[in-house]
C-alpha cells in the first residue's frame, strides 16, 4: 500500500524517561485524563448519551458538539492505555461507550443535540439531519468517535466503539457522495477519522469517503454563505482544494483539513494536493506564524488574520489551533523528510501548545497572547487565568490526545536511515533490515544542548543515522524570513562517535552518520544554546521596534512579578547582557534569562504566579555607540 515514506516509530514503542516530558504525560496519566472524564460527566456530557437511550429524562445539555467531547477523552484514555494498561480506568470507559452504543439510531445514526428531542432539536442543530452542516457539527463529532474507535480497539482489542463507527459510516456513505448529498463538514474533522479507518481495516470505501469531502469543498455555489462570520473562506469552502494557497478562516478547521489533505496526498500519491499542502504551510510559516508557533490571530471566527497580521496582546492563538499545527508538521515531514517542518512543530510543541495547561494539569488557556495587561480578559468565558474548564471545551480534551503521542514524534525511518527528530530521553526499539535494534537517548534539553544516543543492534548493522540540529540553532528561526535573529551565527556542535570527535557537517537540517554500527556504540552531540534576540519581518506593523528572546526552542516572557510589576512597557537594550540561571525550585524548574533590571521566564510557565503583566515583544533599545542593530 502507498503511505508516508518517512515512517514514525510507534509511540507506543517509544518510553519517554526525562524530567521534562515524561512529567507531563505522568500529570496528564494521574490527573488531566481524570479531570476531563469528571468534567463530561459533571456537565451532563455523558447523560446526553443516557437522554438519547431513552435511560434519563431531561433536555440536551450544553452546545450543539458536546458529544466530541466524550469520544476525545475517550481516545485520550485509550492512547494513554497503550503506554500502561489500567484495567479500572478501561471498564469504567467501557461503560462510557455502551452509553453511546445506547444512544445510536437504528440506522446509525448519532447526534444527542438531535435525538434526545427530535421534534425540538438544539438551537444550532438544523431542522432536519445534515440541514446546516457549517454550525451543528455532526460530522465533526463523529470523526472524533471514528479516531475514537480506532484507537480504543488498537489499546483493548476491543470493537465495541468500532461496531458503533461501522453502522454509523453505513448511513454515511448512503448518504454523502457524488450522486447522493453533495455537501461537506462545517467543521472538518471526519475526514482524519475516515483515513484513520482506512489504516485500521484496508476498506478503500472510507478512504474513498474522505477524498469525497476534501474534493467537494468550493464547489458549492454560496454553501460558506450559511455562516461565515463575515471571514471569506472561513470554513475553507471558497476554493477547490488544490487551489487553495493562502490560510484563510477558522485555523482549527484549517489545520484538520491540511492534515487530512497530506494524508490523502501521501495514501493516494496525489501530488495536486501534496503541492497545495506545502504552499499553504509555507503562507502560515513565512507570513500568518507566531513566534510562539501559534496560529489564527484573530479572535473574531478563530481565524486566520491577513499575511503578516500578527499582534501581541491583541493575539488569540487557540490552544487546538497549535495542536492542528502539530499535527499537520508532523505529517508534512512524514511525506517529504524535511526537517523544516519539524523546526515549526517543536517551536509549536514547546511554546503554542505547552502554554495550554498549567504544570498541575487541570486548568488551561484556550487563548495564548503574547502580551496581557493583567487586567483584560483574554481567555475564553471571560478570564484572566486558566481555567478549569469551559463552556466549549475543545482545548482541554485535545490536550489529552496529543501528549500520549509524543513519542511518535521523536524517530522515523525510511529504508535504511533513522531519523532522530526531537529532543526527549527515551528508551526505544526499532528494526532496520530485518534487525532489532535498541535505542536509548539521554539528554537535559531544553535546558542544556547535550544530547547521548546509544545503539544496540541485535547484530552489526549498516545504516545511516541522521541527527536533526535545529533550524535556530543554525541561525534561523523559522523557515522563510518571517523571523530573523540580530545575531544570525550558528551554535558551535561537536560531535562525537564513541568519544572520537567527528566532522559536524549540517545538510538539509541533519548530520548524517553511515556506518557499520556496533552494540553498545554511542553517538554524542553537544550544541552551544545562545541567548537570541529575535525581530519580526518589516511588514509585521505590531511588532515594529520590537524584540523578542529565545533560548535554545524556547520562547521567552517577562512577568510582572519578576520585574517590579511591570512587563508590557520593559525596554530591553540591544547590549544588555542576559544570562541563564537555572531555578529548580521556580514552576516546575526553569531556566530563566537575567540582566540588569530584567527578568524573563520561558513563555509556556507563564501565569502560575498570579494575574499580573506578562510580554513577549519588548520595545528594542539603543545600544551604547547609540546605533540599532541592523
Amino acid at each position: 500500500m502507498r503511505d508516508y515514506p518517512h515512517r514514525p516509530l510507534p509511540f507506543s514503542e517509544v518510553a519517554l524517561t526525562d524530567g521534562f516530558w515524561r512529567a507531563r504525560q505522568e500529570t496528564n496519566r494521574r490527573v488531566t485524563l481524570r479531570v476531563n472524564l469528571d468534567k463530561c460527566a459533571e456537565t451532563g456530557r455523558i447523560d446526553n448519551f443516557r437522554k438519547a437511550a431513552g435511560e434519563l429524562p431531561g433536555a440536551h445539555e450544553g452546545i450543539q458538539f458536546n458529544d466530541s467531547d466524550v469520544f476525545k477523552v475517550i481516545e485520550g484514555v485509550a492512547l494513554d492505555l497503550q503506554l500502561r494498561p489500567d484495567p479500572a480506568l478501561q471498564a469504567e470507559v467501557e461503560t462510557i461507550i455502551s452509553h453511546v452504543a445506547a444512544a445510536q439510531e437504528p440506522d446509525g445514526y448519532l447526534y444527542t443535540a438531535r435525538t434526545i428531542d427530535p421534534a425540538h432539536p438544539h438551537e444550532h442543530a438544523g431542522l432536519e439531519r445534515w440541514s446546516w452542516l457549517a454550525v451543528n457539527h455532526e460530522l465533526y463529532n463523529l470523526g472524533h468517535m471514528y479516531e475514537a474507535a480506532v484507537a480504543w480497539t488498537g489499546a483493548t482489542g476491543s470493537e465495541s466503539l468500532l461496531d458503533v463507527a461501522r453502522r454509523n459510516f453505513e448511513l454515511i456513505d448512503a448518504t454523502f457522495g457524488p450522486d447522493a448529498l453533495r455537501e461537506v463538514p462545517g467543521h472538518q474533522e471526519i475526514e482524519l477519522g475516515l483515513v484513520k479507518l482506512f489504516r485500521l481495516t484496508g476498506e478503500q470505501r472510507f478512504l474513498d469517503q474522505a477524498r469525497f469531502f476534501l474534493d467537494e469543498r468550493g464547489h458549492a455555489n454560496g454553501r460558506e454563505l450559511q455562516t461565515n462570520y463575515g471571514i471569506p473562506g472561513y470554513m475553507q469552502d471558497h476554493l477547490p482544494l488544490r487551489e487553495q494557497r493562502e490560510a484563510v478562516g477558522h485555523a482549527v478547521r484549517a489545520t484538520y483539513m491540511y492534515a487530512a489533505m497530506t494524508d490523502l496526498a501521501a495514501l493516494d500519491g496525489d501530488e495536486e494536493m501534496a503541492e497545495a499542502s506545502r504552499a499553504l504551510w509555507r503562507n502560515v510559516s513565512g507570513r500568518k506564524l507566531a513566534l510562539t508557533g501559534g496560529i489564527g490571530a484573530r479572535h473574531h471566527g478563530e481565524a486566520f488574520g491577513d499575511d503578516y497580521e500578527l499582534p501581541n496582546q491583541s493575539a488569540y492563538n487557540e490552544t487546538c489551533a497549535a495542536i492542528g499545527n502539530i499535527f499537520w508538521n508532523q505529517r508534512l515531514f512524514q511525506l517529504d523528510g524535511d526537517a523544516r517542518y519539524l523546526d515549526v512543530l517543536e517551536r509549536t510543541l514547546y511554546n503554542g501548545f505547552l502554554a495550554g495547561i498549567d504544570l498541575a494539569g487541570d486548568r488551561f488557556f484556550y487563548v495564548n497572547p503574547l502580551a496581557a495587561d493583567g487586567v483584560t480578559d483574554f481567555n475564553r468565558d471571560d478570564s484572566l487565568e486558566r481555567q478549569p474548564w469551559f463552556s466549549c471545551s475543545c482545548c482541554p480534551t485535545n490536550v489529552i490526545r496529543l501528549l500520549p503521542t509524543l513519542g511518535g514524534m521523536v524517530y522515523a525511518q525510511r529504508d535504511d536511515q533513522l531519523y532522530v527528530n526531537l529532543f526527549i530521553s527515551n528508551a526505544a526499539r526499532a528494526t532496520i533490515a530485518g534487525v532489532p535494534l535498541d535505542l536509548q537517548l539521554d539528554t537535559s534539553w531544553p535546558w542544556a544542548g547535550n544530547l547521548r544516543l546509544r545503539l544496540n543492534p541485535e547484530r552489526p548493522l549498516r545504516f545511516t543515522l541522521k541527527l536533526r540540529v535545529p533550524g535556530p540553532l543554525l541561525g534561523q528561526p523559522v523557515p522563510g524570513d518571517l523571523y530573523r535573529y540580530l545575531d544570525e551565527r550558528p551554535a558551535c556542535l561537536q560531535l562525537r562517535v564513541n568519544g572520537a570527535a567527528q566532522a559536524a557537517d549540517v545538510q538539509d537540517g541533519y548530520l548524517s552518520l553511515t556506518r557499520d554500527w556496533q552494540p553498545g556504540d554511542a553517538v554524542e552531540l553537544d550544541i552551544e544554546l545562545p541567548v537570541r534576540r529575535v525581530v519580526a519581518h518589516p511588514e509585521v506593523a505590531d511588532l515594529a521596534g520590537r524584540v523578542a528572546l529565545e533560548r535554545g526552542p524556547l520562547v521567552y516572557a517577562a512577568e510582572g512579578i519578576d520585574n517590579d510589576g511591570r512587563a508590557l512597557d520593559l525596554v530591553l537594550p540591544d547590549d544588555l547582557e542576559l544570562r541563564p540561571e537555572a531555578r529548580p525550585e521556580l514552576t516546575g524548574g526553569v531556566t530563566l534569562l537575567r540582566g540588569a533590571g530584567f527578568s524573563v521566564i520561558p513563555y509556556y510557565a507563564w501565569g502560575h504566579r498570579g494575574v499580573g503583566e506578562m510580554n513577549v515583544w519588548f520595545e528594542r533599545a539603543a545600544a551604547q555607540n547609540g546605533l540599532l542593530t541592523p
